[in-house]
């Protein structure tokens, strides 16, 4: 039962990290353009 009270805020904290990273790509404009990149990839110029 000790461990928990190491593994409780672990887990919190990389939850935490993850939440704080996708909402940085969202701010970053990563999901802007889902589709953009593989059409341009397979367009002919």
């Amino acid at each position: 039962m000790e461990v928990l009270i190491f593994v409780i805020p672990v887990a919190l904290g990389l939850g935490l990290t993850g939440l704080c990273a996708f909402l940085w790509a969202l701010r970053a404009g990563q999901y802007d353009d889902m589709e953009g990149a593989e059409h341009r990839m397979l367009a002919d110029d």
